[in-house]
């Protein structure tokens, strides 16, 4: 028997053409209203375009966000950090899912300089919060990592706005490891978070000192079964270690807490520790201030960024660098008088 024909691999649509042009290009306003109505999908495609390096991408997220920047402003945002092994993950779904049964709309972002070999992002996050990434409630976002922290910084910035505009009242942030993404966290947050563990030798080695400076809060986590001891006794060590670090502008004292993500004790702990912070905040006239001061130094980290991108895609820049770096290399130009070389070459007419 012949039996049946196989059909073509190809569609017939895509074959004609018929299949472009499907999807509607979404002007800066469409993607505005779909951010203010609180479409996920709308949203997630407006952080896209903030990640972008293309050119389009980019000023059209700048009309996106200009459209949006009235209805931002209205949440709390809280940095997450912690060391290897210390379970924020874990942490984040648990808090999270707790946040939202007081009624809070969560937004989960994250900043991630750190793959700058593989160019990798921290997708699996969204798998390990499953019960959080499926939540209509919470929205889930990694950043993918660039290798470069302020660029990094700068979208999640952007991205923090949109999540604002969509509706998300309550925004944790994620740093990923301990290093210099935390201070570009503090620097736009309300609260820091910090995560430590017990039971993992010295807990006062390996932490450095400006981390535990910037902390508004650190809790114990993992305070369960038979590692619920030296969580109360490394909360009790941190109490003691605190009281040699200087207090804050505000007043506010950090707390140290115990949590545990597993059993859910401690979770509302670390809530009413962050709205303790955020009443002390607002009443003494600090958070306003605070928050401007976070856009003034946005602004003058956009403009180095700028500057800098400018400055490597000038002609006469990208001719010379080479040559430059290799007279730098063979010790026959000093760096100091080669950056200055390179700086009188931009501010000159690029070459035909």
């Amino acid at each position: 028997m012949q039996g049946v024909s196989q059909p073509s691999s190809i569609n017939p649509l895509h074959a004609k053409g018929l299949h472009r042009g499907r999807r509607k290009k979404r002007s800066a306003q469409d993607y505005a209203a779909g951010v203010l109505s609180g479409d996920r999908v709308v949203l997630g495609q407006a952080i896209t375009l903030i990640e972008s390096t293309n050119a389009e991408h980019r000023k059209l997220a700048e009309e996106i966000i200009e459209k949006c920047l009235a209805h931002t402003g209205k949440s709390i945002r809280i940095g997450i950090t912690g060391v290897p092994g210390v379970g924020k993950s874990t942490f984040i779904e648990s808090f999270g899912i707790y946040l939202i049964s007081q009624g809070r709309k969560l937004a989960v972002l994250a900043v991630d300089p750190s793959s700058s070999r593989s160019k990798g992002s921290i997708l699996g996050d969204k798998v390990r919060m499953e019960s959080l990434a499926t939540n209509p409630n919470a929205f889930i976002r990694p950043s993918p990592s660039g290798g470069s922290l302020g660029g990094v910084a700068q979208k999640t910035r952007e991205t923090i706005l949109l999540c604002e505009a969509a509706g998300y009242d309550t925004i944790l942030i994620e740093t990923v490891g301990v290093g210099q993404s935390e201070v570009a966290v503090h620097s736009m947050v309300d609260f820091f978070l910090l995560l430590l563990l017990a039971g993992a030798g010295d807990e006062l080695q390996g932490i450095k000192r400006g981390i535990m400076e910037m902390a508004d809060a650190i809790a114990i986590t993992k305070a369960d079964g038979e590692n619920a001891d030296r969580a109360r006794r490394a909360r009790s060590e941190f109490e003691y270690a605190m009281r040699y670090f200087p207090t804050a502008n505000s007043g506010w004292k950090p707390q140290v807490l115990t949590c545990s993500a597993l059993t859910k004790e401690g979770l509302a702990d670390v809530w009413k520790s962050i709205q303790a912070h955020h009443r002390l905040m607002v009443d003494r006239g600090l958070f306003d201030a605070r928050r401007q001061n976070q856009t003034k130094t946005w602004m003058h980290e956009t403009i180095e960024a700028f500057l800098k991108e400018r400055f490597y895609r000038n002609a006469n820049v990208k001719e010379a660098l080479q040559g430059v770096e290799t007279r730098v290399l063979t010790g026959d130009l000093p760096p100091l008088a080669a950056a200055r070389q390179l700086l009188e070459l931009y501010n000159l007419p690029a070459k035909d």
